[in-house]
């Protein structure tokens, strides 16, 4: 199994590849070998995509209306927060 960079892969094929990574691995039918380097390949495909994952959660804005009915732009941060208060 070679080993790739999965930077600058889009977020679904490095998950497809994720999952047919751990398909291998479930089926008991690779060596001890390349058993070892598909996990290596599995961890990176994880660190990959949390990172992704993490951008896109800083990225996301969400349109929310205030007490008196206006739009305004909240990052999903503020929002976690604000619900945390409203608890």
């Amino acid at each position: 199994m070679a080993q790739k960079d999965p930077q600058g892969k889009p977020f679904d094929s490095a998950l497809e590849e994720l999952e047919s990574v751990v398909e291998q691995l479930e089926s008991g039918e690779l060596s001890l070998e390349d058993s070892l380097t598909a996990f290596e390949r599995g961890v990176g495909l994880v660190k990959y995509c949390n990172q992704k994952l993490s951008e896109v959660e800083r990225k996301v804005e969400v349109l929310v209306k205030d007490k008196e009915g206006k739009l305004t732009l909240k990052l999903l941060d503020a929002m976690a927060d604000d619900e945390d208060n409203d608890t």
